[in-house]
């Protein structure tokens, strides 16, 4: 690719080192996804790149990347990029994680995804937000006094883990006695979304896939009473319904993107407040502000770093031109960083307003789940804040490996 580019368009030149052409970065990496300073903070990094241009090229990655608000919300909404979806290979070796996607509302483009978002949004417009909202509320608090009771512990694995996948597993009506089973399955899946991953990991992520596909089969055969999975059993929308395949596989996305996002907005944004002592104490003084609070703090630390799109025909993005077939990623910890789209982005405000960020997507993929996942996060900022007003850090948070699915392991507090 290097070399096409210098024979079609001489006039590049060298800018830090780096070889530029019309402001984009075309051959070198402009970051390392496995560099562990990188992880922990990659936001100076995205600075440097957006200073740079909108679009660069990361050949680790192999693709493209959008840093800027408006390139990463041009890459989220033009109808010439969407999610298509290429099995994992080889493909007899991932039968179960390939089923998944292949029949995932995430991985489809119109009129597939027409057609699985309507049935879907029906099931979901059903009134179970609302339902669950003060069982949410209670069950938070119930976890938040645990934790109080106890004076000190990890707030990963007392609130913000157990909080949203009790939630999902009580959405799709899993038996109490079952709901252990689904972290793993669901933290197994997820590496799949890593660059560079070793094939053991590949191997017990499609290996997480089978077990939860037959149980989840098991479940929509005898549906819990009033669940999200019996409402997705029974849904019908212009004469169609959804095949068992399509409704496993809306579980599983279900459980994954729930449960990974709302766990690390919790997670890092606990340690961002507590890092910014003076934003902790405008929630404990205003909980009013709760609701803009969960806002920034999907903005400020991105659970989800990365989102990818393919050309479906040629495009150009902020000036970056990509070809069918080609990929190009929204960088999304970047775009929340972007001082053109936020005042003073840097600085941790929970009284920011308006709020533009775009951590749960944009255009028709833009998360179907977002309006539980804001319940939860409020719930769970609401019973700390008014439970554990002196709440403080206890040791040094331990931070998760992987770029992607940005996260915490630990967060020790008390």
């Amino acid at each position: 690719m290097c070399d096409d580019f210098r024979k079609h368009h001489p006039m590049v030149t060298r800018i830090a080192g780096k070889r530029v052409n019309c402001g984009h970065t075309v051959a070198d990496m402009p970051f390392d996804p496995s560099d562990p300073a990188f992880v922990a903070d990659p936001y100076p990094t995205f600075a440097a790149l957006r200073a740079k241009a909108p679009v660069h090229r990361a050949e680790k990655l192999g693709l493209a990347v959008a840093v800027t608000h408006a390139a990463c919300s041009e890459v989220l909404r033009a109808r010439s990029l969407g999610r298509i979806w290429s099995d994992a290979t080889p493909i007899e070796q991932f039968t179960s994680f390939n089923l998944l996607h292949r029949n995932s509302l995430l991985e489809n483009e119109p009129p597939t995804h027409t057609r699985l978002r309507r049935l879907v949004s029906k099931a979901f417009g059903r009134g179970h937000t609302e339902r669950l909202r003060p069982w949410v509320d209670e069950l938070a608090l119930r976890l938040v006094e645990d934790l109080a009771s106890a004076g000190s512990g990890d707030l990963l694995a007392t609130v913000a883990a157990p909080l949203p996948v009790e939630v999902i597993a009580e959405l799709l009506g899993v038996p109490a006695t079952d709901r252990p089973l689904l972290v793993p399955w669901s933290n197994a899946i997820v590496k799949m979304y890593e660059y560079g991953l070793p094939e053991q990991a590949r191997a017990e992520a499609e290996r997480a896939a089978t077990e939860f596909v037959t149980y989840l089969r098991s479940l929509a055969a005898d549906p819990a009473p009033d669940s999200l999975v019996s409402d997705l059993v029974s849904v019908r929308a212009e004469g169609d319904r959804l095949s068992q395949d399509e409704l496993v596989a809306t579980a599983v996305l279900l459980l994954m993107a729930g449960h990974e996002a709302t766990v690390n907005v919790i997670g890092n944004g606990v340690l961002a407040l507590l890092r910014n002592r003076s934003q902790w104490q405008r929630l404990v003084d205003d909980p009013a502000l709760i609701p803009t609070a969960v806002e920034e703090l999907i903005r400020y630390d991105a659970p989800l770093q990365l989102f990818e799109r393919t050309a479906t025909a040629e495009v150009t993005i902020a000036g970056y031109p990509v070809k069918p077939g080609e990929k190009i990623a929204a960088l999304l910890g970047a775009a929340a960083r972007d001082p053109l789209a936020f005042d003073r982005p840097d600085t941790l405000d929970v009284g920011r307003n308006p709020n533009p960020h775009l951590g749960f997507g944009a255009g028709i993929h833009y998360c179907v789940g977002a309006p539980l996942a804001r319940v939860e996060i409020t719930a769970a900022l609401t019973a700390l804040v008014t439970r554990m007003p002196g709440l403080d850090l206890a040791g040094e948070p331990e931070r998760r490996p992987e770029f992607v699915i940005r996260g915490l392991r630990k967060l020790p507090v008390s």
